[in-house]
């Protein structure tokens, strides 16, 4: 992590980013889908995070083929114009098929099951050899922005050189498909029980950043992805503050 003690007079400007927090019902209760990053990224690299990234340029086409919530209440659920949140909900399904597999898209039928048949098409999405708006006119398909719920916004401390306005997603596990760790940005991927995810950082067997920490927590609240996606929840901008305290730093999220 690098940034000044003193907060800069004119802060690097936050990328628009989305970032998704999949999940899904087991015997053994709620898991969340995890990923380690390689230690090669430039970002958090080894931090474990939940699939998202930046917002792509490309992003933004409005040819997208849509159905669920309208570009304009996501804007007034996250704040932000309606061509930022539409980019955000598409940047949000674009970077989880990527690093998961997992397509919340579909047919007029209802969702695809197995996603797998559109290996090639990640790999060129990932690669950025394909957008988004293309890969699914091509396959006939339709973004479901209706599987999407907005969860948080966090803004990445006004000290760090790169920075993240990143807007947190809830999705579940559509049936019949499977999230893998098939990415080139992870060392390990895996589902997790939230409070099992916490114990392993605690342990410091994993290193979470505040956003991921703080949702886990969170997470530990609910039984049940049904319970997640009807929580009645008021999206706040969190922007983090970072002190020193002699060879630590410390993270202050609100008004601690």
């Amino acid at each position: 992590m690098r940034f000044s003690d003193v907060p800069p007079e004119q802060p690097a400007v936050p990328r628009d980013a989305a970032t998704v927090i999949l999940l899904r019902d087991t015997d053994e209760g709620l898991e969340v889908f995890l990923q380690r990053r390689v230690a090669a990224m430039a970002f958090a690299p080894g931090v474990t995070v939940f699939p998202g990234g930046g917002v792509d340029e490309r992003d933004a086409d409005a040819s997208v083929r849509w159905t669920g919530p309208a570009a304009s209440e996501w804007a007034d659920w996250f704040g932000g114009t309606e061509p930022i949140a539409r980019s955000l909900v598409c940047a949000a399904v674009r970077e989880m098929f990527e690093e998961s597999g997992v397509l919340l898209a579909g047919t007029d039928v209802g969702v695809i099951g197995d996603a797998a048949r559109y290996a090639g098409e990640r790999r060129a999405l990932e690669s950025r050899e394909l957008s988004l708006a293309a890969f699914l006119a091509g396959a006939g398909l339709t973004l479901r922005a209706d599987l999407l719920r907005p969860w948080a916004h966090w803004i990445t401390p006004v000290q760090e050189e790169r920075r993240y306005d990143a807007r947190f997603f809830v999705a579940v596990l559509p049936s019949g498909q499977h999230a893998d760790g098939a990415t080139t940005e992870a060392a390990s991927s895996g589902w997790q029980r939230p409070e099992d995810a916490l114990a392993d950082a605690e342990a410091g067997r994993s290193i979470l950043m505040p956003p991921t920490w703080h949702t886990l927590s969170e997470l530990t609240g609910f039984d049940t992805t049904a319970e997640v996606l009807d929580a009645e929840r008021t999206v706040e901008t969190i922007i983090p503050k970072l002190v020193r305290e002699g060879d630590q730093i410390r993270v202050i999220v609100g008004d601690e």
